[in-house]
């Protein structure tokens, strides 16, 4: 069983190779006022909250050869990890893949392996690969260290705004939600998970009382196409979890424009979060994850930069 002190313990292994990522004013609503913050996920390196889970399991594990399957973020993180500290890398990734993440993947140093088929496929060929190659298996969210790593958000968010009411967060796989689950055990703040309306995987599995499987979608949200609850993170949410909240394509892109006039370099699935905390309009201190940044102008920028590099002076750039 996970618990504190696998949280704590994860935030001292990862210190030296993430950021503590701040809390940043929120959009000013009706609901809220000037009461919902945001945690800035997007500025965490890698873009995105999954380095901390990567980092997390690579340390642990003394990986020395690493397969995953990714929808991006995952493996944007993997990579840059796995650059500093020389080994190897394969990300398989599905179908629908935006192209600038599996670019910037490569620009990192690591191998793409491209699947038809949605994530459940995706991860078949990962664990098949991983086999053959006799390397260490890093799932993009259902492993216990992942989990762990993904939970020193919530260690941090708490500890700056401990009288946070309530915590909107994207699930996807739920390794995100599971971490704040963990790190909100002993604390009376609400946990409310937002899922895309196209892949309510989590509200669907707890309403049946066990995970059930959905089919591929195509959501705006390309980091929270997981078609069901992973493994790990799944027992964790059903006992803690307070609300599951979906929220429709137009309202993610509508919280995305929102972000963006803020100056949050959010993704549409890192607007997720302030999607449900807009849906739910709730009188209340809440802080929203803004889970990740990498748009495609993003990563073609940061793509272009890394190659145009030398190779001794490519290890700095941060992605």
């Amino acid at each position: 069983m996970l618990g504190g002190a696998d949280l704590l313990a994860a935030a001292s292994r990862i210190a030296p190779y993430v950021v503590r990522t701040p809390l940043l004013r929120g959009p000013v609503t009706a609901a809220h006022g000037t009461g919902l913050l945001l945690k800035a996920e997007h500025l965490q390196l890698g873009g995105s909250f999954k380095m901390r889970g990567a980092a997390n399991a690579v340390l642990a594990l003394a990986a020395d050869r690493v397969v995953t399957g990714s929808s991006g973020n995952h493996g944007i993180a993997l990579a840059r990890i796995a650059r500093t500290l020389g080994i190897p890398l394969t990300v398989v990734l599905a179908a629908g893949a935006m192209p600038s993440k599996a670019a910037a993947i490569r620009a990192l140093g690591a191998e793409t392996v491209q699947v038809g088929g949605g994530v459940a496929e995706r991860e078949e060929r990962a664990r098949a690969l991983a086999a053959e190659q006799g390397a260490v298996l890093v799932p993009s969210s259902d492993h216990p260290l992942v989990v762990a790593g993904q939970g020193t958000v919530g260690l941090e968010l708490l500890a700056a705004a401990p009288d946070t009411e309530t915590v909107y967060v994207p699930t996807g796989g739920g390794g995100l939600l599971a971490g704040l689950c963990l790190a909100a055990a002993d604390h009376p703040v609400r946990v409310v998970g937002v899922e895309p309306a196209l892949t309510p995987r989590y509200a669907r599995s707890l309403a049946a009382g066990h995970p059930v499987r959905l089919p591929p979608c195509a959501t705006v949200a390309d980091g929270l196409r997981g078609q069901s609850p992973g493994t790990v993170p799944y027992p964790i949410i059903r006992d803690r979890v307070d609300e599951l909240i979906a929220v429709g394509d137009a309202e993610i892109l509508a919280a995305t424009a929102l972000l963006h006039r803020l100056g949050v370099d959010a993704e549409p699935s890192g607007a997720v979060a302030l999607a449900g905390a807009l849906r739910a309009g709730r009188r209340e201190r809440a802080v929203a994850i803004v889970s990740g940044g990498n748009t495609p102008a993003r990563l073609h920028t940061l793509h272009h930069s890394h190659t145009s590099t030398s190779a001794s002076a490519s290890t700095n750039v941060r992605i």
